[in-house]
Order: structure tokens, then sequence, then C-alpha cells
């Protein structure tokens, strides 16, 4: 089944990258304020503590999330521990926190294998693709501001058979630029991402002959640099020079970025770009109601799609152990669909807002949460 999912938005606006060691939220970014005349519909009578774990690119967004919520609800705490989409799906498999944030979901097998210890036994899972974004691709060569790369020399510097700026195949895409005799210094995830597993599933569907290490969380072969977390790997391409990584475009302003080529065009990272690659793609099958994973298309060739984009989820229980934590997942998943929640991340991360037929859908999925 294909629906409309997201909404075009406008630029990226630029954020610094914010460094959350357990607890999220206790500064707010700008732009969480409700809009002057207009009454907030987030969930209130809201108390305790929450606990989340998981992706790095939603860092930004959940600390937004966590502000418009927090501000209705005095009494209540959420904490969110941006360690990555592996570690944050195993704490919450653990029991360790209440929601995972994750750049992908979890696998129909790993479901089935479970456990989900904070689950009730009986439960499915609630997974919303709450946080949509372009990965973009930056890099830091002396004197080069902006490349135009194909699938296939993307898929060849990243696997190591592309190792000099001035190879024929970056030559033949940009005429222009005075490539180097320079070493190219692929940065990738040290850590299990799910960041890693999106850029890696767009490389394998896109030149499959030139990646063949198929779309993994974990980098699947030696040489390059390795970096802990988004931020790491964001400081390791602006450290160095002819550095090249992937990163959430939340963390990428004022970085040297590819553009990519889709169809006969180049297209730079940007929500919009984003919202297009996503707007068409399926759900997957064989998945429960209230698990809306969706199914990327990355080989698009529709005009302005930016398919190196990643769906990040928020991922809870349908059905709690502790019926308080659950009261607290439900609105905290509803903070962040609601228009509010999803304008605050587009202001501060660049993302780009849900469709309202996907916020429908999602919400009536967060209602089933008990």
């Amino acid at each position: 089944m294909k629906i409309t999912r997201i909404a075009q938005v406008g630029a990226i606006a630029a954020i610094a990258a914010l460094a959350l060691a357990g607890c999220a939220a206790n500064e707010a970014p700008a732009g969480n304020e409700t809009s002057a005349g207009s009454e907030s519909s987030l969930p209130t009578g809201l108390s305790g503590t929450l606990n989340g774990s998981g992706a790095t690119s939603q860092q930004v967004a959940i600390q937004s999330w966590t502000q418009l919520l927090q501000t209705a609800n005095a009494d209540l705490t959420v904490n969110y521990d941006p360690q990555g989409s592996g570690t944050g799906r195993e704490s919450f498999q653990s029991g360790a926190v209440q929601f995972a944030g994750s750049d992908r979901a979890f696998k129909k097998d790993e479901i089935t294998a479970g456990p989900f210890s904070a689950c009730a036994p009986d439960s499915g899972l609630v997974e919303i693709p709450a946080y949509v974004s372009p990965i973009a691709i930056i890099f830091n060569v002396e004197g080069v501001d902006q490349l135009d790369l194909d699938p296939a020399t993307i898929a060849g510097i990243f696997a190591g058979t592309i190792t000099n700026w001035n190879d024929p195949a970056i030559a033949a895409t940009n005429k222009d630029a005075k490539l180097p005799d320079l070493a190219i210094t692929p940065v990738h995830r040290s850590d299990k991402s799910g960041t890693t597993g999106n850029f890696t599933d767009y490389l394998s569907k896109t030149d499959a002959a030139g990646w063949t290490y198929g779309s993994v969380e974990e980098w699947p072969i030696s040489g390059g640099e390795a970096a802990q977390g988004t931020s790491g790997v964001v400081n390791a391409v602006k450290g160095g020079n002819g550095t090249i990584g992937y990163a959430d475009s939340s963390q990428a302003a004022g970085i040297s970025s590819v553009a990519v080529k889709v169809g006969d065009d180049f297209v730079a990272h940007s929500a919009e770009g984003a919202a297009t690659a996503v707007d068409a793609s399926p759900f997957e099958d064989g998945r429960g109601d209230n698990d809306l994973a969706i199914t990327i298309d990355r080989t698009t060739t529709e005009a302005g799609a930016y398919p190196v984009v990643l769906i990040s989820y928020l991922i809870g229980c349908e059905k709690y152990t502790d019926a308080a934590a659950a009261k607290l997942v439900q609105g905290f998943f509803t903070t962040a669909i609601s228009e509010e929640g999803q304008e605050a991340a587009a202001k501060n991360a660049g993302s780009a807002p849900i469709s309202d037929t996907l916020r429908e859908r999602a919400q009536t999925a967060i209602d089933a949460i008990s």
C-alpha cells in the first residue's frame, strides 16, 4: 500500500551538534514555542520519569519534543541516551528503557525471537516513523567546496576501490573542480548504527556490483577511519584533509557535501529531497497493525528526490507490564508526531515533517498503547 507520507518543508535551519550524555533537553533549542495566539494540543497531566535510548540522528529532534512535553507537564522528566540505534534497541529489549529511537525498525525475525522485557507477554510492537532526514555525504578536501558523484563512484570510494581524489571516476562528474593528487580517507561509524544501515542500504541497492557487503549496521570492511557516533564522524571529517563520511544532515551544517546522481540530475541533501524520496515508499508487508515500518525506494528517479535518506523510528510496546510507563510513552510519541513536534524538529534538525495522512495512522497506533 502506498500513501502520501510527508509534507515538504522549507530550508534546513543550521544548528550545532548537541551532546546528550544520558539526559536530554536540559536546555531548549530555539523554535519550540507554540505559535502566538494558538493553543497547544499536547498531552497534559503527566508526571514521573520516562527513559529512552538510541539513535544519535534523532537527538536534536528528541530534545525539541522533550522540551515541548516537559513545558506542558512540569512534573515529567524525559531522559534520552543517544548511544546509537543498536544500543537503543538492545536497551529496549532488556527493559532498561521504556522506548527506543532507531534508524531502522526491528526486523521481523528479531521481533519473533524477542525478548522485549518491558512488554507484556502477548504484546506486539509500536514502531512510529517520527523522524525523516537526509544522510549527508560530507567531505573535506582543500580547495573543493562541492562534488557531484554517481552511486557507483560513491560505492567505490567507501568500498576502497577508488582511493585518490583525482581518480577519473570523480573527475568525470566534476570537470571544473581542482581535484588534488591526495589519498581518500573514508570515515565510517565505529559503533553499530542505523545511519550506517541506511547508508549501506543505499549503496547496496544502487550499486550492488561495487558494494558487495549488503545493508549492514556495523561497518563491514577494514581501512579508512572509524569514529564513534554521528558527532565523531563529523569531527573526523572536519579534522582531516581528504576525508569523506556520512552523517545525519542535522549535524552536517557548514560542511562541504556531495550531490548524488538521481536519474539525470545531481541532487543535494535537503528535507525536501528526503520527503520526495520517501513520499511514495510502501509500508513493509507482514507486520502488525501498529508496526509502521516503511521500505525506502533507494532507486527512485523522481525529480528532486534525495534517496540517501533515513527514517528513524520511535519504538515502544503495544502493551507494557507497567501501565504508568505506557501512559508516558503514549504522551511522548503523541508529542513527537504532533504538528508542533514535527515543526520544532524541522526547525531545529532540518527533518521533513510527516504528512497528515501518516500522522493519523501513527496516532491510531499510539492510541493502542496500554
